[in-house]
């Protein structure tokens, strides 16, 4: 099932050819001040992990990887990644990057059990990103620093965006609002965690909602996310209002890395103590991997708030429902 938001009047600020040279000057440019502003280094990932490895995202726990078998590899199911959160730790480890390096990198993934519409699509694409921190910056404030950071560099290129192509219009709240899960929950109780942050991101344009994970007063949790790589007191979620849509957009979902209390203490309450067999978890929970920040930032969502698009398959190639690409063609909508 699927929904398409409309929005009367819309028609493309870019043809299809510039759409393209917009992607990729956008595209290169977030890249080098993301590199620059976060002291990160671009690296090589994985596409396909083993299934045993216990490094592949679980995301919520309700999605499934693709996977398959390899022809000369007996008795090993392989599969594709789901974000690289967990890799990302490992890689620094394993590439002797210190406190104050980290590394960024293209993911992609396939999500065939999402719902897709004009935001989702089964292709995912973002940069994934890591930095070691030492225990010190552990902390909600170094958490806001680096959303800061990470803002600055995607009004920066806006500006450039704007620069070369003037039918672009779009704006953005350079200032972020802060608001951690339970302070929004208070705020709107009344309200499901996606109307709280509708509520809150077209009263204030730039959000950033922390602690994503912990469960609330009423029982749930703003948001479902993995026990082992965001320490769920340390993490949240980064929002746009998309003038376009007339709602937020998500563009990053990022945190500070889970230490080996945090790891114990979110295995156990998500019931998921018996991942503590997995190399990874093991190195966690022993002290032996680098403590860290990271996350991961939407392409194809950078490119479709900057460029304003109603529809995500207009800067990304996927596959649709046959409907929604009739329904697309009706609403003029060039997706590629």
């Amino acid at each position: 099932m699927y929904t398409i938001k409309k929005n009367k009047g819309y028609k493309s600020s870019l043809s299809l050819k510039d759409t393209q040279r917009a992607i990729k000057l956008l595209k290169d440019e977030f890249e080098d001040k993301l590199a620059a502003t976060l002291n990160l280094g671009r690296v090589t990932a994985p596409l396909l992990v083993c299934s045993d490895s216990g490094i592949n995202d679980d995301l919520s726990g309700a999605e499934f990887p693709v996977s398959f078998k390899v022809k000369n590899i007996e008795n090993k199911k392989v599969e594709i990644v789901q974000s690289l959160a967990k890799w990302k730790r490992v890689a620094l480890s394993r590439y002797g990057y210190k406190v104050g390096e980290g590394i960024y990198t293209d993911m992609n993934a396939v999500r065939p059990f999402d719902d897709v519409d004009n935001t989702h699509s089964i292709y995912v694409d973002q940069w994934d990103w890591e930095f070691i921190i030492d225990s010190k910056s552990r902390t909600v404030d170094f958490l806001k620093q680096t959303v800061n950071r990470i803002v600055d560099a995607i009004c920066t290129v806006l500006a450039i965006v704007k620069k070369q192509f003037s039918s672009i219009t779009t704006t953005i709240e350079k200032e972020v609002f802060f608001i951690t899960a339970k302070e929004l929950y208070n705020l709107y109780p009344n309200l499901s965690a996606t109307d709280r942050e509708f509520e809150i991101t077209q009263k204030h344009k730039t959000v950033f909602v922390i602690g994503i994970g912990e469960k609330l007063s009423d029982g749930k949790s703003h948001g479902s996310r993995a026990p082992d790589y965001d320490d769920w007191s340390l993490n949240g979620d980064l929002l746009f209002w998309n003038d376009i849509l007339s709602e937020p957009i998500e563009l990053s979902s990022m945190g500070i890395r889970v230490d080996s209390s945090a790891m114990a203490s979110q295995l156990k309450l998500s019931k998921n103590k018996s991942r503590e067999k997995f190399d990874y978890h093991k190195q966690i929970l022993q002290n032996k991997l680098p403590l860290t920040i990271g996350g991961g930032i939407g392409q194809s969502r950078l490119c479709m708030l900057l460029l304003q698009k109603l529809h995500i398959g207009e800067v990304q190639v996927s596959v649709w429902p046959e409907d929604m690409l009739a329904e697309c063609r009706q609403l003029s909508l060039q997706i590629l």
